[in-house]
């Protein structure tokens, strides 16, 4: 039973009778939590569609499958265990414990994130930051990874991997949030995390069939589907860094101003940059960019005044720009450059939240107290986001690797598919649904894959020719 009353003003009013105390609870913090919520839950499908769109046409429908799939699998992993590994009030420094098991008792008592919302509100907008932490990292299976797999890798990953990092970040008894490190919005738990996971994943699955050949140097299959997943990535980017101050005041108002600029310095710098070379507007740099400065502004989105927020989105466009390269220097084959976007953009976010922190914007909720960064002539704090940088970045890849190679010897959970699989696209080979009613197979692959399949191409050719002809005769002369 639950230990709430109305107040006179209609806000909610909640009492411990332990400790013979009371919190009120703000319908409107409640109200624009959920709609947070609801902004965030919108971005990972805008993933899927972002993701792709940048992808061969064989392989479309599969990456808008597999964002759908993580939310349903961190939701359970979430309710199951998720949420008490990351949140609990008597957590290790390191991972929580299984106090709050298949969320029991997470109900109206305040919240470790914030006495503003109850633990129950709490719990529903982090499961979203967990969803897309997993949609993005296994962007890295495009074109080459089993479907099946994928589902046991999310729960694992999530579970090992993100709950860890989540609670030394984010939770009060957690070494780095100790230590002093700032993140508001996910710079280590989400992006750097996702992203090492990506460079991991790319490294184990090895190159696609015909990597480094013009067979593979194609552009984005529909660039349609590229703007709309940014376009649900930047709406619902409001609710991630706006809603991170667990209330509605005027630290979420800012965060959404230093979000939305540092998202459009992003996009202009990296289309300009892609503009020197091909001497084209692109929209695919845009969006790129785009994405790039809201990476980078997350972990500082509630710090940092809004002349910072555009260094935020030009070092954020130039740095992961440029970083796309390093899959050509170190030789791996990251199909749509998540580690050069998600794991370098979160480094210069949280290096930059060292620079620029301020106490004074912090204290735009009008609680908050942080000794700043080197604004405020606090040196030490660029040393503490580099340490978590660090960490994030290492325990990611280590772990995900022995997740990945545990599995591989595991019979039936082995991620990559096989060349057959690569060949047909995995759509059809893994799903046997395409997004489109047309995949011209032939011209993507540049070859037939059996001779029965190409026997019966010829003979559709050949029915398909015949039908022309006859409807040319039918055709009166004029």
């Amino acid at each position: 039973m639950v230990n709430l009353t109305y107040d006179a003003s209609g806000d909610l009013i909640y009492y411990d009778a332990a400790a013979d105390a009371t919190t009120v609870y703000n319908l409107g913090d409640m109200g624009f939590i959920i709609v947070s919520m609801a902004l965030v839950w919108l971005m990972i499908p805008g993933v899927g569609f972002f993701y792709s769109g940048l992808l061969r046409r064989k392989n479309a429908l599969s990456m808008i499958y597999v964002s759908l799939a993580s939310i349903a699998v961190v939701s359970f992993q979430w309710f199951f265990w998720g949420f008490s590994l990351a949140f609990a009030e008597d957590a290790s420094p390191y991972i929580g414990t299984l106090k709050y098991f298949g969320l029991k008792n997470v109900l109206d008592a305040p919240s470790i994130g914030s006495p503003k919302i109850p633990a129950l509100l709490f719990c529903i907008y982090q499961c979203m930051f967990a969803c897309i932490t997993a949609a993005l990292a296994v962007g890295a299976i495009a074109e080459r990874g089993r479907l099946g797999p994928v589902l046991v890798f999310i729960f694992i990953w999530t579970t090992i991997v993100y709950d860890p990092i989540a609670c030394w970040t984010w939770n009060a008894k957690g070494w780095s949030f100790v230590l002093g490190g700032l993140d508001f919005a996910g710079g280590t738990p989400v992006h750097i995390s996702s992203g090492t996971a990506a460079l991991a994943i790319s490294i184990y699955l090895g190159k696609r069939r015909g990597y480094g050949t013009e067979r593979l140097a194609y552009k984005p299959h529909n660039t349609t589907y590229v703007v709309i997943g940014t376009v649900f990535l930047w709406f619902g980017w409001f609710g991630f860094n706006g809603g991170s101050a667990l209330s509605a005041n005027l630290r979420a108002v800012q965060a959404c101003i230093v979000t939305n600029l540092a998202a459009s310095v992003g996009g202009i710098t990296w289309m300009l940059l892609d503009y020197r070379i091909e001497r084209k507007w692109s929209a695919v740099g845009f969006c790129s960019g785009a994405i790039s400065g809201l990476v980078a502004i997350t972990p500082g989105s509630g710090f940092v005044g809004a002349p910072a927020a555009v260094l935020f989105g030009f070092l954020g466009g130039v740095v992961c720009n440029f970083a796309t390269q390093l899959k050509f220097v170190l030789g791996y084959d990251d199909a749509l450059d998540i580690f050069a976007t998600h794991g370098v953009g979160g480094i210069v976010g949280n290096l930059l939240t060292g620079l620029f922190a301020q106490a004074s914007v912090a204290g735009f909720d009008g609680f908050t107290v942080i000794p700043g960064g080197w604004l405020d002539h606090h040196y030490i704090q660029l040393a503490h986001q580099l340490a978590d940088s660090v960490a994030g970045f290492a325990y990611s890849f280590v772990v995900t690797t022995i997740i990945l190679w545990v599995m591989h010897f595991i019979p039936g959970l082995r991620l990559r598919a096989s060349e057959e699989a690569e060949i047909l696209g995995i759509d059809d080979a893994e799903m046997g649904e395409f997004a489109y009613d047309y995949v011209g197979i032939e011209q993507e692959i540049g070859h037939d894959l059996e001779p029965a399949v190409a026997a019966a191409k010829s003979s559709a050719s050949r029915s398909s020719d015949e039908k022309i002809a006859v409807e040319h005769e039918s055709v009166p002369t004029q």
